[in-house]
């Protein structure tokens, strides 16, 4: 058997140095969003649906970016460096046009551009380290990659802070972006674009005859996919009821307007597949459509019980990013508008709040998880880190005021590093190399399907039993870390650790 070449210090480090910036420019998204959507007049109840083109958007591109990637080979810039590059691009753009938003129309839109760049130069990544290390050093490669994720969301998340400090503006000025935010933003955008750069300048990707012969081993073992041809259409009008469902249920129970959403997805999902199977059933399996439709209802059994943890895992992550901004500001600063001064202060505690629980991850990726997987199992270290988020969000309802916050933070870090490291480190050494980027690009339509589900649901449930009072989400995310936990009970079975 031909192995790959045992990768060094250096080289696990320019591997993944471009998420450095990528994580800067998803945590200022996150940290700043809501409070760029609230200062432009939109009250907490529109937050879901303003935040729903970003996970739609990475429903939609991953996949496709997973499949394309693996079928390019551009010589010298390789097959994942331009869907790095040409993402950075117009993510750094983004960035940089981000703070000259006039109005909340067009601040929507940008966060839509700005979340289908982000996720065309980070959905390779993933694969990326598959296909540069050897299955032993998988796990160092993903706990760096998370390390690098930790510190760019630090870097990103305390920067308007930081700014604040140093004596610029944090006031929303006639309902404008404070500057500490619209620094932040710029800078950002420089950083994600330049530390991309220097993963695609420094790194060497394996020609696809090299691929080949170092998976060929692999490659026999794996099962062939399912035939998509021999499918039925059952499948199919399972998902098309259960859209038509979601749609009816949303006139019949008053549900908020954004449920429509979902069901139109679920609507979407069974219309594709019963076409992507009558182009199989017609001799075009080779398409697109047909290959990632077949690709989805053939994943491997471990995939399917790691991909339930990962849904649970970021239902609870999406909550805390859309919700943590209004929490904070009205419970521990007693401000619910944006124009207040103390709401920008509450906003840029938040900023605190998500470096700290970064900065965890980044130092749990390269110490606490690898020392209790080495002893216990990457499965059951993945459970004790989904325990310790849950503990975290349950914390809020306990924390006498806000600098407490910081402990809870601990244990959603934990959480956090663990979510970005032990899935991946368990599946790409499971998966056949010559499908690598579309099974990561599915695997993260589970990292997207839940952030969808609360950006759609999370209102109706608010709004009818919690009104006004955001903290009771932090309940929710709590709970579903815990389903999370549960579920990686069955990967335990099948991985023994």
């Amino acid at each position: 058997m031909i192995e790959k070449p045992r990768q060094s210090i250096v080289g696990l480090w320019n591997i993944s140095f471009g998420f450095f910036g990528i994580q800067i420019g998803f945590a200022l998204q996150n940290a700043n969003m809501s409070r760029i959507f609230q200062t432009f007049g939109a009250n907490i109840d529109d937050l879901p649906w303003l935040w729903v083109a970003a996970p739609l958007t990475g429903l939609l591109v991953q996949p496709v970016i997973g499949h394309m990637s693996d079928r390019t080979w551009l010589g010298r810039l390789g097959r994942r460096r331009p869907y790095f590059f040409a993402g950075a691009l117009l993510a750094a753009l983004s960035l940089f046009a981000m703070p000259l938003a006039p109005a909340l129309l067009f601040a929507a839109v940008m966060l839509w551009v700005l979340d289908a760049s982000l996720n065309v130069s980070m959905e390779p990544f993933r694969a990326f380290v598959g296909d540069m290390l050897r299955k032993d050093q998988h796990a160092a490669g993903y706990a760096v990659q998370t390390a690098f994720i930790g510190t760019g969301a630090v870097v990103g998340s305390i920067f308007p802070w930081a700014l604040e400090h140093l004596g610029v503006s944090n006031a929303a000025a006639d309902g404008g972006i404070p500057d500490t935010v619209r620094f932040a933003f710029w800078f950002g955008g420089a950083a994600l674009f330049l530390s991309v750069l220097w993963t695609v300048v420094t790194t060497r990707e394996y020609a696809p005859d090299a691929m080949a012969a170092f998976d060929r081993d692999a490659e026999a073992e794996s099962p062939a996919a399912p035939l998509l041809a021999t499918r039925s259409y059952t499948s199919s009008f399972v998902w098309l009821a259960a859209g038509a469902l979601v749609i009816w249920a949303v006139g019949q129970f008053g549900l908020e307007k954004e449920v429509y959403l979902l069901g139109a997805l679920l609507l979407g999902y069974g219309l594709a597949s019963a076409v992507a199977i009558a182009l199989a059933r017609a001799g075009s399996a080779a398409n697109m459509l047909s290959s990632i439709v077949g690709d989805f209802s053939g994943m491997p059994l471990l995939m399917k019980r790691l991909a339930v943890a990962q849904f649970f895992s970021w239902s609870a992550l999406f909550i805390m990013w859309i919700n943590t901004t209004p929490i904070v500001t009205q419970v521990f600063y007693g401000a619910a508008d944006a124009a207040d001064p103390l709401y920008q202060k509450g906003a840029n505690w938040v900023d605190a709040l998500f470096a700290t629980y970064n900065g965890v991850a980044a130092i749990a990726a390269l110490t606490l998880l690898p020392f209790l997987a080495a002893r216990i199992g990457q499965a059951r270290t993945h459970i004790v880190g989904l325990l310790c988020g849950a503990a975290g969000y349950a914390s809020f309802f306990a924390m006498p005021d806000r600098h407490w916050l910081l402990l809870s933070e601990v244990g959603i870090g934990i959480a956090w590093a663990s979510i970005l490291a032990m899935p991946y480190a368990i599946l790409a050494s499971s998966l056949p190399q010559k499908k690598l980027g579309i099974y990561m690009g599915l695997f993260n339509v589970f990292v997207v399907v839940p952030q969808l589900l609360v950006a759609t649901a999370m209102g109706s449930i608010m709004k009818r039993f919690f009104p006004g009072e955001p903290i009771w989400t932090m309940a929710f995310a709590s709970a579903t870390l815990v389903l999370a936990a549960l579920a990686m009970l069955r990967v335990v079975r099948l991985t023994r650790g």
